[in-house]
């Protein structure tokens, strides 16, 4: 029986990945049948909403989705479509693998650090008023005198112990699951005592529970960035609220060569959506250029979700062979980004899929 699963293109460069992607899957054997929705940009005239009821119908249907890139304006009222779904879904767990592939270009080797990020709660939880409103001028006043300029704009930033429970536990298990060794809770509770202070709490005492199987250990998110650069092989799973885990996420892609090759996963209790960490890059879009290795390693991802280990595990090491080889990679991956050998992104998957055939 096939699988039936939610596909949203996306936008800018994101129907090619996702193009590429959709054709590489299918290539592993694995029975899917697709159910294409659209969000983002490119629906927001017709619908007048970039996220469509009907798409996150289909995906509460369908309980697992792969999504590519969707824009997301910045610094306009239009909130992300990507924080949207988290949140209308209840997708609490953000996983992105950060791993070393043998052939792309990074200052390191033998990275392989999984970070879990709260995904519903902290300053994403989009709370915010703008300057100048009642709300704002109320939490103003209820701040001790001069703490707050009168003209500030105000966001909340909520941690509760429900939340911090569910993602730490969520972090634990899955280190369990997967052989790893340590977990690792990253916040800044030396200065934001209530929200991150709570979240450390919480890890101290969800760590008793796995005493002598998985070690535990706190690092404030500003001595986590230097460490990471100096001693990444130190860490194994990362977990952290949802502000820390955007920006700590690219941090640790850097580390294995980029947001080219860095994969997402965001799990719930009824659903799952798979993603790359990276942006839609409208610039490049209809060029059939950009590297779809991080969307179709979030593929990776979703095969190991519905069970089917075994075509993972061919996929993913179809993708490495092909990355190690660097004969059929995109510009992003050669040596020199202006090499007249590089190849796009249909190609690239086609030769993905070229390795797949040969096993």
């Amino acid at each position: 029986m096939a699988y039936r699963i939610t596909l949203i293109p996306g936008d800018g460069t994101g129907p090619e990945i996702t193009a590429a992607t959709k054709r590489v899957i299918e290539a592993t054997g694995v029975d899917i049948e697709w159910e294409v929705q659209h969000a983002g940009v490119d629906v927001l005239a017709e619908k007048g909403t970039p996220l469509p009821d009907e798409v996150l119908a289909s995906i509460r249907r369908n309980k697992v989705a792969l999504k590519g890139p969707i824009t997301t304006p910045i610094g306009t009222g239009f909130r992300s479509v990507n924080v949207a779904l988290r949140q209308a879904l209840n997708l609490y767990a953000c996983v992105r693998p950060c791993k070393s592939y043998p052939g792309v270009r990074s200052r390191y080797s033998d990275v392989d650090i999984v970070l879990v990020r709260e995904n519903t709660e902290d300053l994403y939880a989009g709370v915010e008023f703008d300057a100048e409103t009642p709300e704002a001028k109320k939490i103003i006043d209820m701040a001790p005198a001069g703490k707050i300029d009168p003209g500030a704009a105000i966001s909340i930033k909520p941690i509760s112990r429900a939340g911090s429970e569910r993602i730490i536990r969520y972090a634990f298990e899955y280190a369990r699951r997967h052989g790893r060794r340590k977990v690792t809770a990253v916040a800044k509770a030396n200065i934001m005592k209530f929200t991150d202070g709570l979240f450390y709490r919480v890890g101290r005492e969800i760590a008793k529970e796995y005493e002598g199987v998985i070690e535990y250990n706190e690092v404030l998110v500003d001595a986590l960035c230097m460490q990471l650069v100096q001693r990444p092989e130190n860490f194994d799973v990362l977990v952290m609220p949802n502000l820390y885990g955007d920006i700590v996420s690219d941090v640790c892609a850097g580390l294995v060569g980029g947001l080219g090759v860095a994969p997402g996963a965001n799990i719930g209790t009824e659903a799952a959506l798979f993603e790359p960490t990276h942006g839609s890059a409208p610039k490049y879009k209809g060029q059939n250029k950009v590297n779809p290795c991080a969307m179709i390693l979030s593929g990776v991802l979703m095969l190991r979700h519905l069970g089917e280990e075994a075509a993972a595990d061919r996929l993913e090491q179809a993708v490495a062979a092909v990355i190690r080889e660097g004969k059929s990679v995109t510009y992003d991956m050669k040596e020199d980004r202006n090499d007249p050998t590089a190849v796009g992104t249909s190609e690239m998957a086609d030769a993905i899929i070229a390795k797949l055939n040969e096993n």
